[in-house]
């Protein structure tokens, strides 16, 4: 029996999954402490007095400014995320974006009771500081996934993202209630501070720097990695890049997804709690299962989409049209039905199922980059995710200005409406240019056991996995 997970490179990838996990509940934090910040609340007065009042004075736009400035600092290091990973190194790059983040968290509640527009600053920074995470990881992977496994490595990794909005949707709630709205940011800044001090001391840049590595291990990573990303010091094609259909598409649907991921990871608690009346624990624990469907589907994409390239049943290329097309339709349906059946069951179970599906197609996106072009993955994400962040500063601001009364069920239709238009697109614009094999500029010359220097068919590899000093001994 085959044991993967005592491999050094799951390892790696259990602990990015816990990073991104921190980083996803450093992000979402505030969307369900917002809703406990400006909730009427029962007070009383030193006279004795009863009163009703919001410690903050927020009305809905402000509100939408707050939570979309996250992402006005996230937008402008993406690019940058994937030029330092290169030059400082994937682990080191990701470790201090989460750890600086958590630091800032921890400053939160102080920062908020001094100014919204201090709140709104710091909030940017937190973003821009998260920014360089997703480039970073992009740069370990070429280093440390072979060809063969990249599809269930990346995923493993990425679908933390979507279980830290599980984790800090419903403990977040219950700090809020329990020991006040700043215990939420406390909790987190310390969490990654924690989780910082173990990717230091366990994760290296590359299998040859880690120094708790079997020697076979890195001679099987190494090799399988060489013979797609080369040594050599190559400058990026940046006009190539800019002008490449393949990564048009990539850029285009990623940002189609994350339009609907963004509106709902911002107002979703909020809906559960106003639109259909659940306590704050309850919307919490609810907003939290559409991340929990998407965390194991997108886990579940990967292992797929690694077999079927594995027997050879499609192509690279349609392997990720599939995934992607698969989950847009299935979100674009499931959203439009939640406009319409809204009840304290059927509108949780569509957008369960909605964001759930929704993992196929991410499994597919965050692997893209790695087929089109592994020498140059963190840049091509980093372009990809700076325009997939536009998303999450025009939607929660849009939703903001249509949402004017969250009890309205006719407001809650629109915000829909758009987003299943938009997945509806994303379906069509993969049909038509998503690519899932190495670009022509994107190959690099490596030498064969004959001395002749070949290029690459990267779409054509299908190399087994390597765990034979873990086989159990008969």
């Amino acid at each position: 029996m085959l044991k993967i997970w005592y491999l050094k490179r799951y390892l790696v990838s259990i602990l990015a999954f816990f990073g991104f996990m921190n980083i996803y509940a450093l992000r979402s934090n505030l969307s369900i402490a917002i809703v406990d910040m400006t909730q009427l609340k029962n007070v009383s007065l030193k006279n004795g007095t009863n009163v009703f009042e919001r410690e903050f004075e927020w009305n809905s736009t402000l509100q939408g400014y707050v939570l979309s400035s996250f992402f006005y600092g996230y937008i402008f290091t993406q690019i940058a995320g994937g030029f330092l990973a290169a030059k400082l190194g994937g682990a080191r790059v990701f470790g201090l974006g989460i750890v600086s983040t958590s630091l800032l968290t921890l400053l939160t509640p102080w920062i908020a009771k001094t100014s919204v527009y201090f709140l709104i600053a710091i909030r940017i920074l937190e973003g821009a500081l998260e920014g360089v995470t997703y480039p970073a990881m992009q740069e370990l992977w070429s280093h440390w996934a072979p060809p063969s496994e990249k599809s269930r490595l990346v995923s493993i990794a990425g679908s933390g993202s979507y279980f830290g909005a599980v984790v800090a949707m419903p403990i977040c709630s219950l700090l809020a209630t329990s020991f006040g709205w700043e215990s939420i940011f406390y909790t987190f800044g310390v969490i990654g501070f924690i989780w910082y001090a173990i990717w230091l001391l366990v994760v290296a840049d590359t299998p040859s720097s880690d120094r708790y590595i079997k020697e076979k291990e890195v001679k099987y990573i190494n090799d399988a990695v060489s013979s797609i990303k080369s040594d050599e010091k190559i400058t990026t094609p940046w006009c190539t890049i800019l002008k490449s259909r393949a990564v048009l598409a990539s850029t285009v649907c990623l940002s189609c997804e994350t339009w609907g991921f963004y509106t709902l990871l911002t107002f979703l608690p909020q809906m559960m709690k106003s639109l259909l009346g659940f306590d704050l624990n309850q919307a919490g624990f609810l907003s939290a299962l559409p991340y929990l469907s998407m965390s194991i589907m997108v886990q579940v994409g990967g292992f797929l989409a690694d077999y079927i390239l594995r027997k050879k049943y499609l192509t690279t290329t349609q392997t990720r049209k599939l995934g992607i097309i698969v989950g847009f339709s299935f979100q674009g349906l499931f959203i439009l039905i939640a406009g319409y059946w809204v009840s304290k069951f059927g509108t949780p179970f569509c957008l369960v199922t909605a964001v759930g599906l929704g993992g196929l197609a991410l499994s597919s996106l965050l692997i893209n980059p790695l087929d089109i072009a592994p020498k140059f993955a963190g840049v091509i994400f980093g372009i990809n995710n700076t325009f997939a962040t536009i998303p999450g500063i025009v939607s929660p601001i849009l939703t903001g200005y249509i949402v004017t009364d969250q009890t309205s069920v006719t407001q809650w239709r629109i915000v829909f409406y758009i987003a299943s238009a938009i997945y509806l697109f994303g379906a069509i614009f993969s049909f038509l240019c998503t690519d899932g094999k190495q670009q022509s500029w994107a190959d690099i010359p490596v030498p064969n056991n004959n001395g002749v220097t070949s290029a690459i068919d990267y779409e054509t590899q299908t190399d087994k996995i390597d765990c034979s000093d873990f086989e159990r001994k008969t």
